[in-house]
């Protein structure tokens, strides 16, 4: 099982789609009480800053599909909600 947190998501960014720009923030604890969080304060919610060249050419949703496929494991183990903001 793969620890959910931000250090871990920004690195897997990092490899994965090459950013010119990434800021990856834990949230969670913004969310509490709210569905989806874990009682922690902390690996639930995420907000990715994020610009990459592979974004080039592609629709929004695109962008967002290549971030979230890149962020799956995380969400198979426990990521709630992530937020996406394309630079």
């Amino acid at each position: 099982m793969i620890e959910v947190t931000a250090a871990n998501m920004q690195e897997l960014l990092a490899r994965t789609l090459a950013p010119t720009q990434l800021e990856v923030i834990d949230e969670s604890g913004l969310h509490a009480g709210h569905a989806g969080a874990n009682g922690t304060g902390f690996g639930t919610h995420f907000r990715v800053r994020i610009a990459s060249p592979m974004f080039e050419g592609r629709p929004r949703v695109a962008r967002h599909r290549l971030v979230y496929d890149s962020l799956q494991t995380f969400i198979d183990n426990g990521a709630h909600a992530i937020a996406i903001e394309i630079l």
